[in-house]
């Protein structure tokens, strides 16, 4: 009988959050209470991975404030430039623990309202994908093309279309090629399905909820905590 992959995960946690306009970087901005990292890694123990790997900007001045009780170990590391080096650079943080055919899971350090049932889901969803797996919407709003003037080029079919959210997973050894493969390229991947998709892969997509929000503009966050009092009402961030 084979194990089953171990479960290691990796949140980077460096980008400055520009679109935000708050000198403070979004994911230390309080939140119901606790920064929004803080919310973020508590839905992430949830996992019960072997070791959760953070990647901070250089002389980060705010992680060390942060305070947060997790029963899952926590690795610390620098993060790049781009989203693609800093989950490389996480890769690396977790090598001397992790196999190759183990499961990492990526997740956007500034979306603090993933439901545990959603990361069950997509757990078993990635255990029968060897392309890997992520949480996403199907597009329910009409979508148009805009031209040069923001004018209307086209309306877009959008029964086919879907909204990655994160976390993503894949197997260990698979993602870190992948996105070897696109750094030395100098291709830009916008998230690690996207690394995967140019090698061939064709991750599954597992409909996740709208609430698991991407904290981006000021909006985002007042949402973000609309949503965390109603999922602590209905219990659904378990």
């Amino acid at each position: 009988m084979s194990l089953s992959p171990r479960v290691f995960v990796i949140v980077p946690a460096a980008g400055r959050g520009l679109r935000f306009g708050s000198p403070q970087p979004k994911q230390y901005l309080p939140l119901a209470g606790a920064p929004v990292l803080a919310h973020t890694l508590r839905r992430l123990d949830d996992l019960g991975a072997r070791a959760m790997a953070v990647g901070l900007a250089a002389e980060d001045p705010y992680w060390p404030e942060l305070r947060v009780s997790l029963n899952t170990p926590l690795v610390t590391f620098t993060g790049g430039a781009e989203r693609a080096l800093t989950v490389l650079n996480g890769l690396a943080a977790l090598s001397d623990q992790a196999a190759d055919d183990d499961l990492v899971f990526v997740h956007d350090a500034a979306r603090p309202c993933v439901r545990s049932s959603d990361l069950r889901r997509l757990h078993e969803a990635a255990l029968d994908a060897p392309d890997g797996a992520l949480l996403a919407r199907p597009v329910a709003d009409t979508v148009k093309r805009g031209g040069a003037q923001a004018e209307i080029m086209a309306t877009i079919d959008r029964r086919d279309l879907w909204l990655a959210q994160t976390p993503q997973v894949f197997r260990f050894g698979r993602l870190k090629a992948a996105l070897a493969s696109a750094v030395a390229s100098h291709e830009l991947v916008t998230d690690e399905a996207g690394a995967i998709e140019r090698m061939g892969g064709r991750p599954r997509l597992v409909a996740g909820h709208q609430d698991n929000i991407k904290i981006t503009t000021p909006e985002d966050l007042v949402l973000a905590e609309i949503y965390l009092a109603w999922q602590t009402s209905q219990q659904e961030g378990k």
